[in-house]
Order: C-alpha cells, then sequence, then structure tokens
C-alpha cells in the first residue's frame, strides 16, 4: 500500500470519526478536515486517544474554493472521503437554500481538485434516495424515490454530480456508499455521536433520555403495518459501518473496480423495529427508558432495510457486531460525557 493518504472531510464527526480510526488502524495516512459548524474537538480529541497520536486537523470550509486549492497543495491526497455536509431533515426544509449551497458547493470543489490528479473519491450517500420503496429489501438497482426534503436531495444530486464527473474526467474514480441508520459508538468510549440540541436520531435520544437529559422519548406512530406497528429500520453498528469505508478506499486505491463509478448499500439486511430497539437497550443495559407514543412524523417512511450481499461480495464486507454490542457501546459513551463511567 505505501502509506497512502486520504482526505477526510468532516473528519471530526460523528461517522468521520469512527472512518478515521479505522484508516489509520489500517495503515494509511489520515488528514482530518473540519469547519467545526455541527461539532466540536471531543472526537478529534478521541481519535488521538485511540491512536496514541495526533493526526493532522485543518480547521477548513470546503465551500471556500481557494481554501480546499490551498489543501490540495499542502498534502498529497491518494483519496477523500467526503463526510462535510449539513445533514438536519427539519432544518433542510425551512432553509433549502442553506443546504442546496453547502452541500453540492463544498462536495464540487473537492472533485474539482481530485479530478486534476486523476484521483478517488468516496461519498458518503443514503438510504433516503430509495424513499418509501415498493419492494423489500432495498438493493443497489432498487428505483429511487422523490427525495422528502432538501438535505435528501442533497444526496441523489451529489451521486448525480459524481457519476456524471467520473464519466467526463479521465482518471477519476469514484464509488457511493448508501448507508442505513448508523447507531452506537466507539467500543473505547472515547468517540461517538454528540448531537448539538435536541437530537435528530433515535439513539442518542434513548441515551439522553436514560441518563436524565431529556425528560421522555417519543415514539412517533404505533398504526405503521409492521409486527408492533412501529416503523422498520436497518440498525449498523459505526464501527461496522467505517470499515466498510476502508473496504471501499482499499478497493479503489487497489485498482480492483469493475467499474470507474460504484455504489453500494451498507447495511445489515436485519429489519429492527423502534419498539425492539428500545426494549433492546433497557435490557442490554439494565435500564428503563420513559417513552410514549407521539403521532405519526412527516417524511418517515414506514420499512426500510438493505439487501448488502453486493457489498460483501465486491467489498469484501459484512456487518459483524450484534445490535446488543452496539447498544451497549451507545450507552457506554453517554455515560463518558455525563462523566458517570
Amino acid at each position: 500500500m505505501g502509506n497512502k493518504t486520504v482526505l477526510v472531510s468532516g473528519g471530526a464527526g460523528f461517522i468521520g470519526s469512527h472512518v478515521t480510526v479505522e484508516l489509520a488502524q489500517a495503515g494509511y495516512d489520515v488528514v482530518m478536515a473540519d469547519n467545526f459548524s455541527n461539532c466540536d474537538e471531543t472526537n478529534y480529541r478521541g481519535v488521538c486517544a485511540i491512536l496514541g497520536r495526533d493526526l493532522p486537523l485543518v480547521r477548513m470550509d470546503f465551500c471556500d474554493e481557494a481554501r480546499v486549492k490551498a489543501l490540495f497543495a499542502e498534502f498529497h491526497i491518494d483519496a477523500v472521503i467526503h463526510f462535510a455536509a449539513f445533514k438536519a431533515v427539519g432544518e433542510s426544509v425551512r432553509e433549502p437554500l442553506k443546504y442546496y449551497r453547502n452541500n453540492l458547493l463544498s462536495f464540487m470543489n473537492i472533485l474539482e481538485n481530485v479530478r486534476k490528479i486523476g484521483g478517488n473519491v468516496l461519498f458518503s450517500s443514503s438510504a433516503t434516495v430509495y424513499g418509501e420503496p415498493d419492494r423489500l429489501p432495498v438493493t443497489e438497482e432498487s428505483p429511487l424515490q422523490p427525495a422528502t426534503s432538501p438535505y435528501g436531495n442533497t444526496k441523489q444530486m451529489c451521486e448525480d454530480i459524481l457519476r456524471d464527473s467520473v464519466k467526463a474526467y479521465s482518471g477519476l474514480r469514484g464509488i457511493a456508499l448508501r448507508y442505513f441508520n448508523p447507531i452506537g459508538a466507539h467500543p473505547s468510549a472515547l468517540i461517538g455521536e454528540l448531537p448539538r440540541g435536541v437530537p435528530n436520531n433515535l439513539v442518542p435520544f434513548i441515551t439522553q433520555t436514560a441518563i436524565g437529559k431529556r425528560a421522555c422519548l417519543s415514539i412517533f406512530g404505533n398504526d405503521y403495518p409492521t409486527p408492533d406497528g412501529t416503523c422498520l429500520r436497518d440498525y449498523i453498528d459505526i464501527v461496522d459501518l467505517a470499515k466498510a469505508h476502508v473496504c471501499a478506499v482499499t478497493r479503489m486505491l487497489e485498482g480492483r473496480m469493475d467499474n470507474a463509478y460504484e455504489i453500494f448499500n451498507i447495511g445489515t439486511g436485519r429489519p429492527v423495529s423502534v419498539m425492539e430497539l428500545v426494549n433492546a437497550f433497557e435490557k442490554v443495559n439494565g435500564v428503563e427508558i420513559n417513552w410514549q407514543f407521539a403521532p405519526r412524523r412527516a417524511g418517515d417512511v414506514t420499512a426500510v432495510w438493505a439487501d448488502p450481499s453486493l457489498a460483501c461480495g465486491k467489498l469484501g464486507w459484512k456487518a459483524e457486531r450484534s445490535i446488543e454490542e452496539t447498544l451497549a457501546a451507545a450507552w457506554a459513551w453517554e455515560k463518558k460525557l455525563a462523566n458517570l463511567a
């Protein structure tokens, strides 16, 4: 491999920090870059503690074209994994221009620089592109549905931009990973999900309710056509997800891609209901959650889970950590944040 360098944009965030750890442990040199608009340095410090050394950290905004150009001049970058984006669905509905400007411009600035060196780009996409699927589980060939939010639309648009760029620019290679519902934390409890304000995702709301930060967990809808009436999702452990990125980057850098642009679903293939997840958290961690049913939430799909067989076959990757391990790690992280661990 020879000390290939991977740039992780949004590297101090939840997913970016875990991917950075796995890349470094796999032998890659990693440059973390973040503007800290949606996080602080907690996860960066945690990454360095896990690895036992400091990593390069660049404070920058990827919407700044000149700054991105300077970054590529400073480091010899072999591949980029792009996470730097706004991600709150509700906010994107209220402020669509903020989301389109940031999420599209930042990605195009990266592509503009990568294409000049004939490099590799891994894009952080999402299962939201499938919307409310007609058939389950979804495969990479499943039809995409119209996005239900500007945030979701930026995921679809960035996939299109990457596909068209790879087609147009010789030497440019790209992979889009469509992942499902990342949850959990690193087993060390040194890095994890750290939402600002009220969490948008289920597991941080569960852990914050368990620790006493939130009075009550609302479960949105108990009348869905599912076994227990609550939504079904494909919850994937954050460490498993991070390892998929390492497999995908290695596939690109070793020249093993079947096509210059590839797409992979990253999930477990196992549907778990919201109620099942809450019950599992209580059982695994020996705590009770104060929860109540609430009306359905606009935009929530009834059920979606992955067929991960393509990623298993082509990337040599599969999800390995159990839901129990994942929920125990999430609780350990929350207690660490509260200085109770």
